[in-house]
């Protein structure tokens, strides 16, 4: 478990990391998220390699600071869902490959991002062929984001940029609360349905439906 981080502190020797820094980039998230050793704005990604193998998290890396991954009960049934019913859909069909919420992958070196579902069709990998390591670097066609209480508007926004910033076609955050999807092409391209639509591959997943309704009804079955 990540420790307090404490205001006005000094975690190297030429730079002064503050709690208000990390409020800059991600707004106000819960200082637990925040992985305090190594200190933020020092972490690698030996290090997003070393926690998971040896605490079982899961941490993505931006601008040198480990952020652990917020994923509740809840959170992991949608997602588990929607990962099986893409695994489903794009696998007969040799597509591509479906990488669920231990994912990790390489946008950019320093930055390692952790999608609860991801799908990167075999078209977009250079040879048809995925590269090796625990953190590959490759940039998924679809990102899905199943939210949690402690993910904040600025951290997903972020988050959001970063991803088509780095070329990915297609992004879906997925409120369970809400019970809606909120569907990306493009960081200004938004659109929500609600739980009596159906979601739609678009291009990325030619074919794909989803109903809404089927797919929130997972949190009722028990």
């Amino acid at each position: 478990m990540a420790t307090v981080l404490e205001p006005n502190v000094e975690f190297d020797h030429e730079h002064l990391l503050t709690v208000a820094d990390i409020a800059r980039r991600f707004g106000a998230i819960p200082s637990w998220r925040i992985r305090s050793d190594p200190a933020p704005g020092t972490a690698i990604e030996d290090d997003v390699i070393r926690i998971e193998a040896r605490e079982n998290r899961h941490c993505e890396l931006i601008d040198g600071i480990l952020v652990e991954k917020a994923v509740g009960y809840e959170e992991s049934i949608l997602a588990g869902a929607i990962l099986a019913l893409i695994r489903r859909f794009v696998r007969p069909k040799r597509l591509g490959m479906v990488a669920g919420e231990g994912g990790m992958l390489k946008f950019d070196p320093g930055l390692v991002y952790i999608p609860d579902v991801s799908y990167v069709a075999y078209a977009s990998l250079p040879g048809g062929k995925r590269p090796r390591g625990p953190i590959p670097p490759i940039i998924p066609d679809l990102a899905v984001e199943v939210l949690s209480v402690s993910n904040t508007p600025k951290e997903m926004q972020r988050k959001l940029t970063a991803y088509f910033k780095h070329g990915v076609r297609l992004v879906w955050y997925v409120d369970p609360r809400e019970r809606t999807i909120e569907v990306f092409e493009s960081p200004k391209s938004r659109t929500v349905l609600k739980e009596h639509q159906t979601l739609s591959g678009g291009d990325v997943v030619p074919g794909f439906k989803l109903k809404l309704r089927d797919l929130f009804a997972e949190l009722d079955e028990a």
